[in-house]
């Protein structure tokens, strides 16, 4: 008998060893999870799904096979991808790259977390632009001077790209007033960009 209750004591003690030990790994899952995909936006939360997978690097090096390192012929090549791909509002949060491919739609979310994702595995400086119940990618372009107006952050020019525009170009114009830019983020590190000046020209 005291065999059997030391056996069951330490069987006891085993098993609260390793549940409390999976609580604690979800709780800290919890945390990164939130620090790395939510951000708070005035009274929302935007939750971004950019990935640097291996899925989104073959299909960035893929699209930009033929370009041979032409940067505007690269993001060209992505944006026309993105902008093909059927524009259906998602009701729930936006889905990574491989999600909007395999599904063959998205909104603005989905279609902006594609694009900026192929994007960063191609090497380029590009953020998102929250404005009211919409999101477009800004990228810099750099030493390439485009006859298009460009959005001047930090005395820095970004070209607008716009996901949702069928056969849009580089240097979508801005449709939209400084006041309306809610934030521009940086969602590989999920920080919004402290902004000291803003221009468009």
């Amino acid at each position: 008998m005291l065999i059997e209750n030391r056996f069951l004591k330490y069987l006891s003690f085993l098993i609260s060893f390793i549940f409390i030990t999976y609580v604690i790994y979800i709780i800290i899952s919890s945390f990164f999870i939130v620090k790395n995909q939510f951000i708070d936006i005035g009274d929302a939360t935007y939750v971004n799904q950019v990935r640097t997978d291996e899925y989104t690097i073959k299909l960035a090096d893929f699209l930009t096979k033929d370009c041979n390192k032409n940067k505007i012929c690269e993001v060209q090549a992505m944006l026309d991808f993105a902008t093909k791909i059927p524009y259906k509002i998602n009701e729930s949060i936006a889905r990574s790259a491989k999600q909007v491919v395999e599904q063959n739609f998205g909104d603005c979310d989905d279609k902006s977390n594609l694009l900026i994702s192929m994007l960063k595995v191609r090497g380029y400086e590009a953020y998102f632009v929250l404005v009211p119940k919409h999101i477009f990618v800004i990228i810099n372009l750099e030493d390439i001077k485009l006859n298009k107006k460009a959005l001047y952050v930090n005395h820095k020019p970004f070209y607008i790209l716009e996901s949702t525009a069928e056969k849009s170009k580089i240097g979508f114009p801005l449709k939209y007033n400084f006041e309306e830019i809610e934030a521009i983020v940086d969602p590989f590190v999920n920080k919004k960009l402290v902004i000291n000046s803003l221009e468009y020209k």
